[in-house]
């Protein structure tokens, strides 16, 4: 009885399946375009994304480069301070030096001083030692030439400043210093220039 419901049912005709078929075909298709379309957008993303990672990799690229300089960069600032303290060390090293040679140098003036203080203070000694001897020996040189001014005054009746004007001219003539002349006259007057030693003095109011 089911084989005679078989029969029964009727035949598609060729031309339903045939167009059944082109519709399986076309929805074939259509999905294959869809395929494809996927497959142009995915090819589409993955040129964007692989484009991105280029450009990432030109960015990492140029960040590595300035980092790079930037090294460079620092180093070569690192250098220009290496020199910069060596050139100060150098400097601090010769302020150093020219302190040394300034203090030597006040050491040797302070020194220089010293010795000065000492000689200006043995030239007052000596000046102190002269003058004293000087006056020493004026001191005992008076007495013998104003006897011998008295003894002038006596024999010439002059005074005091042409008795002394007369041992002066007669001590250039004879060329016998005055104290020595002086000492003459006295013994000659005191009787005792009798020796071999005793000189004429010769006494005048006028030149020869």
């Amino acid at each position: 009885m089911g084989s005679d419901r078989k029969r029964a049912a009727p035949q598609a005709s060729p031309d339903r399946r045939q167009a059944r078929a082109d519709e399986r075909d076309r929805k074939a298709h259509l999905r294959a375009l869809a395929a494809d379309d996927r497959e142009r957008k995915a090819d589409l993303r993955a040129g964007a994304a692989d484009e991105r990672d280029r450009k990432a990799d030109l960015r990492a690229g140029a960040a590595d480069e300035r980092d790079r300089k930037a090294d460079l960069r620092a180093d070569a600032a690192d250098e220009r301070d290496r020199k910069a303290d060596l050139r100060a060390d150098a400097a601090d090293e010769r302020d150093r030096k020219a302190d040394i040679r300034a203090l030597a140098a006040d050491e040797r003036d302070r020194k220089a001083d010293i010795r000065a203080l000492a000689a200006d203070e043995r030239d007052r000694e000596l000046l102190s030692d002269s003058a004293t001897a000087r006056l020493q020996a004026r001191l005992e040189t008076m007495p013998v030439i104003e006897q011998a001014k008295g003894i002038v005054m006596g024999q010439e009746g002059c005074g005091p400043e042409e008795a002394f004007d007369l041992l002066r001219r007669a001590s250039q003539r004879s060329n016998v210093p005055i104290r020595e002349l002086a000492v003459l006259i006295v013994a000659r007057s005191t009787g005792n220039g009798a020796g071999p030693t005793a000189v004429t003095i010769p006494l005048t109011t006028h030149d020869p």
